[in-house]
């Protein structure tokens, strides 16, 4: 078992799972691809529980940089998924 599934058990991915929102298509095309939803959610665990700052969140053991993970926890808090959990 690694990081993520450590910091993200299947009960609880089952659960955010029917509360975020559906990505943003991208018409336009390009672009990196979006890190996948329970990794950045790890990170966002990861940074709540252990105090560190987005800056220096271990991209190397979650895959998202700490800007993007705080970029999506931005995003699903305007969406209320916090609330809805």
């Amino acid at each position: 078992m690694g990081i993520v599934e450590r910091l993200v058990p299947d009960e609880l991915w089952e659960l955010f799972q029917r509360v975020v929102p559906e990505a943003p298509s991208r018409p336009q095309g390009g672009g990196r691809r979006r890190h996948g939803d329970r990794e950045v959610l790890a990170a966002i665990v990861f940074v709540a529980t252990s105090g560190c700052t987005w800056q220096q969140l271990p991209s190397a053991s979650f895959g998202p940089s700490g800007a993007t993970a705080h970029r999506r926890f931005s995003e699903w808090s305007k969406a209320r998924v916090w609330a809805k959990l």
